[in-house]
């Protein structure tokens, strides 16, 4: 890597981990909006964010384990783990540069839904809607490492406190990431160049951990939100059109 790469990939995890502190979720989506267009292919791009977001994960859900309720999580995590299983494999037959569009439409989709519908519904606890969140949300976490938004429609909407909410999203974050990292892994995704840049994107992660949960006392979060769609519709643009 040289050093541009070092700075890029160091600032990028540091602000993915800020956001899911502050937001409870964005990992993914906050990485995703510039590291295809920094590493070698959009493979590896998404094993890098799956890497680091175990990690992002990994100390609040195991604080929170005894918070989870797991019969909301369990048929909708099932779903995700088989088929973002099928849409791993299928990103090593998709042209990164149709990805890259793709991944373009997709931002601009989910910037301004949490623009104009965020909150406006929620879904109840049923199992064809978590068959189905769990399915969509397999898709877009197998092909673009962007797993969180369908699924954190369902968990807004089937939690009763926030405490739960946090808990059982950063477990469906922690175990999904963890499968997915197992299937790129399995399809050659996990190269060397992405542990090298894992090594250095950790230590962002830890300090935009600690960041965002000093920023997350002072902050507007809802201010915070609404900066990272905007990124994410400006990105979107850029992915797609250029």
């Amino acid at each position: 890597m040289d050093i541009l790469d070092f700075i890029l990939v160091f600032l990028m995890a540091s602000g993915a981990s800020l956001t899911q502190r502050v937001c409870g979720f964005g990992f993914g989506i906050f990485i995703m909006m510039l590291l295809p267009f920094i590493m070698p292919s959009f493979a590896e791009a998404t094993a890098l964010s799956g890497l680091l977001a175990i990690f992002t994960a990994l100390v609040p859900a195991v604080r929170m384990v005894r918070q989870v309720p797991w019969r909301k999580l369990i048929p909708i995590l099932l779903t995700f783990i088989v088929v973002s299983f099928f849409a791993v494999i299928l990103v090593k037959h998709i042209d990164s540069r149709i990805l890259k569009k793709v991944l373009g439409g997709v931002l601009i989709v989910i910037s301004l839904y949490f623009f104009f519908l965020n909150g406006k519904f929620s879904l109840r606890p049923s199992i064809p809607i978590q068959l189905t969140m769990g399915g969509i949300s397999g898709i877009m976490g197998g092909l673009f490492a962007m797993q969180g938004p369908p699924a954190v429609i369902y968990f807004v909407g089937c939690t009763d406190s926030k405490e739960e909410y946090m808990a059982i999203t950063q477990w469906y974050f922690l175990i999904g990431n963890t499968m997915m990292t197992i299937y790129r892994a399995g399809n050659g995704f996990v190269t060397s160049f992405v542990l090298e840049s894992f090594c250095i994107g950790i230590a962002g992660v830890l300090i935009g951990l600690l960041a965002g949960a000093s920023i997350f006392k002072r902050i507007n979060a809802g201010h915070l939100r609404h900066l990272i769609y905007a990124l994410m519709f400006v990105s979107g643009l850029v992915a797609l059109f250029s």
